[in-house]
């Protein structure tokens, strides 16, 4: 393992393979009657998040308990960054503190790669801008094999917010290095130019794209980064995107639901959709425990680099 985790793309297959296969062992760890083990205690962990988050902080911290580490949640809305300290001195100030770990979720791409040059704590990018979200792709590949076990081959469709979504780079770059077909899917307005180039399949048919699909994936609209008008309404993005029984009919027989979340119910799925068979929403939820304890792990835990 590198010293950080900054994107997908600099994680080989067998990188990749080595956190899916260490998250197997950490799971175990939430089924027993104590869920704690000491294998980073001693260490300092510093969740640094700039934008709201439930299940990605949520998990992070629970991961960091799990292997016993000291957990410190910055609060940035009431931190000196609102009287104006940048994300530099922020960064310089907690490095002054020696923690082994910063895990940072900020709305401008590259901030992690920023703190990375800068700081010599092993930096986490729990998100950055429309960048990346490297921890949530590898979550999904481990959902995904749990219950296809396999990538390679596979027919992933991914529906929705395309133009503004790290989820959706990161599971391209991941899908994609593993041998998946990813398609996707969205309103023209909202799918990023050259797209293509990725390896994708491009459609902004729903039935076409999910025609036997073994893993269709929901993405949320982003109205919080768009600055213009990309949809005329949600309901008609409902009515043309959002996904049915019905939809969900077209694909494979076994398909799996997923969502990175948060989900917003009547918009891009219907709720007899998300509470149905073929949801594993809240398996994905489950997991990103289990994802992020094997990231810690092999970063800080598993052997020292330096």
């Amino acid at each position: 393992m590198k010293k950080d985790l900054l994107r997908i793309a600099d994680l080989s297959r067998d990188e990749i393979y080595l956190i899916l296969d260490t998250a197997e062992a950490m799971r175990e760890i939430a089924e027993r009657p104590i869920k704690k083990v000491p294998t980073l205690r001693g260490k300092t962990v510093v969740n640094l998040f700039y934008e709201p988050s439930t299940r990605t902080r949520t998990s992070f911290e629970i991961a960091e308990k799990r292997l016993s580490a000291d957990t410190l949640n910055l609060a940035v809305a009431a931190s000196s960054v609102l009287k104006g300290e940048t994300l530099v001195d922020t960064a310089a100030n907690i490095e002054a503190m020696a923690p082994d770990v910063i895990v940072l979720r900020h709305s401008a791409s590259g901030a992690c790669h920023l703190l990375s040059r800068l700081c010599r704590s092993r930096i986490i990018n729990a998100g950055d801008g429309m960048h990346e979200h490297p921890t949530q792709a590898l979550l999904d590949a481990f959902t995904i094999r749990e219950h296809k076990h396999r990538l390679e081959g596979l027919k992933v469709t991914i529906v929705g917010d395309l133009l503004h979504s790290r989820v959706l780079r990161s599971n391209i770059l991941l899908l994609t290095k593993l041998g998946a077909e990813v398609w996707v899917c969205g309103p023209k307005t909202l799918v990023p130019c050259g797209i293509e180039r990725f390896g994708v399949k491009v459609s902004t048919s729903v039935d076409e794209a999910v025609a036997d699909a073994d893993v269709i994936m929901l993405l949320r609209i982003q109205h919080e980064r768009m600055n213009g008008a990309f949809l005329p309404s949600i309901r008609e993005y409902f009515n043309v995107f959002g996904m049915t029984a019905a939809r969900v009919a077209r694909a494979k027989p076994d398909v799996i639901i997923m969502h990175p979340g948060p989900m917003n119910r009547g918009v891009e799925i219907a709720s007899e959709v998300a509470d149905g068979p073929h949801s594993v929403i809240l398996e994905q939820v489950a997991n990103g425990v289990a994802v992020r304890m094997a990231v810690l792990y092999l970063l800080a835990g598993g052997h020292e680099t330096d």
